[in-house]
């Protein structure tokens, strides 16, 4: 009866050393070996629940071990709301914790090309978890940020930051004023004075330069055209105030656009326009602070279509060029079969 006994106790013991060996295996598996085998950014959002996220994760194709994921997935009673990076150092284990408490990956808010306080809400809400209306609304409230609504842009320079996606709206904006003041040193507001500017006028020029060219090169020749032009007393005349006045809505600039009756029409109105009319990039903002030195009143597109413009000192010489890009222009236009 020895032998019988003896053979079952040994079978038992290779089955809980199997069990046990299985175990730990799993055990040292979920915590211990990376199961990613690449990058992948997760958003965990207010309604998301665990069992969906990690569904989600296994669907990418990166786990290399997906019963290890849902066992450590397994029974965990929230996550938090944030955005998440996973790579292959990750184990199973790892990502749950990061997700369950809250270990956020910050996210970078890139803002350019804005030229209404509606597409700048609209680029916050399409990178950040707050959306555009949030934004929106915390833009036109009175707020003790201080500042006006039409001033916005005089308190933001588009560049790319990193913070985290879950920042409330008011986070953002305190951050991107905090930036913007920190990149305007003594340095540039001296440079600015020099000018004749503060920093607010310097914000709307540079937007106005910002409306007439892309062409990097080109903008320090355009800013020193409007500078000239507020150092002799003349009007603006900028197209771009009054493309403004129509909510950038219109396809071209006509003559009888430029009646309409409003403090940002540059061709009824004298000096700058009451704040700026887009979010100037860096470099408008530096074109106005450092313009070129020369005695120019004038510019015209060239008829090349090559992004560049003719300048010219006098009204006469400004319309020689005017007229060639008109002639330039219906040549094409008839060539499109406009």
């Amino acid at each position: 009866m020895k032998k019988p006994i003896t053979i079952i106790a040994i079978a038992l013991a290779a089955v809980v050393a199997l069990v046990a060996g299985i175990w730990a295996y799993r055990y040292w598996y979920d915590r211990k070996a990376p199961n990613f085998s690449g990058r992948e950014d997760i958003y965990i959002y207010p309604w998301t629940d665990p069992e969906s996220v990690c569904d989600t994760i296994i669907s990418h194709g990166n786990v290399k071990n997906a019963a290890s994921l849902r066992r450590a997935f397994k029974d965990t009673p929230s996550l938090k709301v944030g955005h998440y990076t996973i790579d292959s150092t990750c184990t199973s284990m790892y990502v749950m914790r990061m997700l369950h408490k809250g270990w956020q990956t910050p996210v970078n808010l890139t803002l350019s090309a804005i030229r209404t306080p509606g597409s700048f809400a609209k680029k916050v809400g399409a990178q950040m978890l707050a959306d555009s209306v949030q934004v929106s609304a915390f833009i036109s409230s009175a707020d003790s940020l201080g500042f006006k609504p039409s001033m916005l842009f005089t308190r933001i320079i588009p560049d790319t930051y990193e913070m985290l996606w879950t920042a409330s709206v008011r986070e953002i904006m305190e951050r991107l004023f905090k930036e913007a003041d920190a990149w305007w040193t003594p340095e540039r507001r001296a440079a600015a004075g020099k000018q004749g500017l503060s920093v607010a006028e310097a914000c709307t020029l540079a937007s106005i330069v910002n409306g007439e060219t892309r062409y990097v090169p080109e903008q320090p020749a355009i800013a020193a055209v409007y500078l000239n032009r507020l150092k002799t007393g003349m009007k603006l005349q900028a197209d771009p105030t009054v493309a403004f006045c129509f909510d950038y809505k219109l396809n071209r600039v006509l003559k009888s656009h430029l009646e309409v009756d409003s403090p940002y029409n540059t061709y009824k109105n004298y000096g700058l326009p009451p704040g700026p009319i887009s979010c100037p990039p860096k470099s408008c903002l530096e074109a106005v602070l450092h313009p070129d030195s020369h005695s120019y009143l004038f510019f015209c597109a060239d008829p090349s279509f090559n992004g560049t413009h003719r300048f010219a000192t006098s009204y006469a010489q400004h319309m020689v060029n005017a007229r060639e890009f008109q002639k330039a222009l219906t040549a094409r236009q008839k060539q499109n079969g406009r």
